[in-house]
């Protein structure tokens, strides 16, 4: 059954405001995937702060007409699906491009990055990078690795005189 006007506006404007709120942006194909695939991603999404809506590429090209780069919008077929990362830029391309990997019907088409469109190999880029807290983690790991190794160095020198005292104790007994 067609959609109204006033359907089609209401989903324009919920796609404005899912592009706007979001940090990346993730154009996929889901053409012959299964209802209990698409679940088990919009599941996968929801625990990592993004979410996972289906449109059609008409309303697609009126929300994105305003996006710089090269439109693929255009090179798209049949519906789309959007993957909209709130929190983590990385977090909904990589669990995107997991299921490709798993499902053949599943194919990522590019994507909006930081106001301007992505190519299908920068998605995939981008899917490959660590999430926000691993890059936190590595980046603490890197701060306290110089001061482990200075702690270890200071403590050696009492250590080195304590067993210096004890070997001349040891001789003079």
């Amino acid at each position: 059954m067609p959609k109204t006007k006033e359907q089609k506006k209401q989903i324009l404007e919920t796609l404005k405001d899912k592009l706007g709120k979001s940090k990346s942006v993730v154009f996929s194909s889901d053409n012959g995937a299964t209802v209990q695939v698409i679940e088990e991603l919009r599941q996968e999404l929801r625990k990592n702060g993004a979410e996972y809506m289906v449109t059609k590429k008409t309303l697609l090209k009126k929300v994105t007409k305003d996006i710089e780069g090269e439109n693929q919008v255009n090179d798209l077929t049949g519906s789309v699906g959007l993957t909209f990362s709130y929190e983590d830029e990385v977090a909904g391309a990589n669990i995107v491009n997991k299921f490709a990997k798993s499902n053949q019907a599943i194919e990522l088409s590019g994507g909006v990055l930081e106001g301007s469109f992505i190519m299908p190999d920068m998605v995939k880029r981008l899917a490959t990078l660590p999430s926000k807290e691993e890059l936190l983690a590595k980046l603490v790991g890197s701060i306290n690795s110089p001061l482990s190794g200075m702690v270890g160095v200071l403590s050696g020198v009492p250590r080195n005189f304590v067993g210096v005292l004890s070997a001349i104790k040891d001789k003079k007994s």
